[in-house]
């Protein structure tokens, strides 16, 4: 079985799951991920990428014997321009394989954003598995790293008392923000004049090289995919790019770079228990995520954008450039506190979830669901009374990061 290979025109959402082939508890499942905003992890599935998983390969892939994880992996890192790519079970494992096939022996430490995943959220991954120090620096910007964070922190030659940093690991996008690529080979041009290499949690790089291609007016096919891509990922010598968030495989991340790092993150891979077998339809997912929602990441970021006027609109603050599918909104300036807003969303009559003042929006939202949330924070602000705003006014603001 090939991949799919080339981009395809993204189909309507509402269509992804019938009732004929999915059933009616997965159509009605799929009306609540259209109106549900936590995050992007949460698309299901498609009747289409059920199908066609279903003629995948069923070899061996500890052995190297599945065609279609092989083909997945070199196409991913034929578009990453990289040497070779390594299937995983998830970002939070692609993420760990990077960080212990780049060091070697302790002490060693790493650089790493105080707001990045790989730092709150995957539980010292770095320190379990690699013995490594995290030295974690907060943006003076307050949206990224930049070059004069991160080279008075260094920790270089041989005094006793440090661990010497041995990888920068920065993420892309972050909190909904796009890395510039200017920026990123500004660090690789002073990190490589020390031998330090890079890492970026491509958590949502998807995200990044679709706004890339909206932004020079490119084409979303396979060669214009591949050109954004890998432009953003040269500056680093590995990447993980996850394909469960923005494109919404069931599962997976790929872990890309040179032939021998790759090899030596297989070993590691294998070694923590996360080799697997028969992962073609594991594979064949992603792949058709790949070819057919990859497309509709623009849309998503429209739809972000519309989502983002409208609150602004409404009275809300938007604590964070909108440049892909994330929204951080406060409604404190019309002294509507998080929970209320919250609450008064999960009580409509087709409810809206939230989980933070972190909104996403992922290929599977509901243009309508966008609508009703800033009609129904216009609502409330009518009706709050002014005791009310002035205490909600008072409290800690918003803040912006992972919760």
């Amino acid at each position: 079985m090939a991949t799919t290979a080339q981009l395809r025109p993204a189909a309507d959402p509402a269509d992804d799951i019938t009732e004929s082939f999915g059933g009616a508890a997965n159509v009605a499942h799929l009306r609540r991920v259209a109106r549900d905003f936590r995050t992007d992890t949460i698309t299901m599935p498609t009747d289409a990428q059920v199908a066609y998983a279903a003629q995948a390969s069923r070899g061996d892939d500890v052995e190297g014997e599945d065609a279609t994880t092989t083909a997945l992996e070199e196409r991913i890192a034929r578009l990453a321009g990289k040497e070779a790519a390594l299937l995983c079970l998830s970002a939070t494992m692609c993420n760990a394989l990077a960080v212990r096939s780049h060091l070697m022996q302790p002490p060693h430490s790493i650089i790493v954003d105080a707001r990045a995943h790989t730092f709150k959220n995957e539980v010292g991954g770095a320190a379990l598995f690699s013995q490594a120090t995290s030295h974690a620096l907060t943006p003076k910007n307050g949206l990224y790293l930049v070059r004069e964070d991160i080279e008075p922190e260094l920790q270089l030659g041989y005094d006793v008392h440090t661990a010497p940093t041995r990888l920068i690991m920065l993420e892309d996008t972050l909190n909904g923000v796009v890395v510039p690529t200017g920026e990123v080979e500004r660090i690789a041009a002073m990190a490589g004049a020390h031998g330090i290499p890079l890492h970026v949690d491509g958590a949502r790089v998807w995200n990044s090289a679709a706004a890339l291609i909206a932004r020079d007016g490119g084409v979303q096919d396979e060669a214009g995919l591949g050109a954004a891509l890998a432009g953003i990922l040269a500056p680093y010598a590995t990447a993980s790019l996850c394909l469960s968030k923005g494109l919404g495989a069931p599962l997976g991340s790929a872990l890309v770079g040179d032939r021998k790092v790759i090899e030596r993150a297989r070993w590691f891979r294998k070694a923590f228990g996360g080799a697997w077998r028969q992962s073609g339809h594991v594979a064949a997912q992603a792949d058709w995520a790949l070819t057919h929602h990859f497309p509709r990441l623009a849309a998503t970021h429209e739809l972000a954008r519309a989502l983002a006027d409208g609150l602004r609109a409404a009275g809300c603050t938007i604590l964070a450039p909108v440049d892909t599918n994330m929204v951080f909104f406060d409604a404190a300036p019309l002294g509507l506190s998080f929970d209320r807003v919250k609450a008064a969303l999960a009580a409509l009559d087709e409810p809206i979830t939230l989980g933070s003042n972190r909104l996403v929006v992922h290929h599977q939202t509901s243009p309508r669901a966008v609508a009703d949330i800033v009609e129904t924070i216009k609502a409330l602000a009518a009706s709050v009374s002014e005791e009310e705003a002035a205490k909600v006014r008072s409290q800690k603001p918003a803040e912006l990061g992972y919760r």
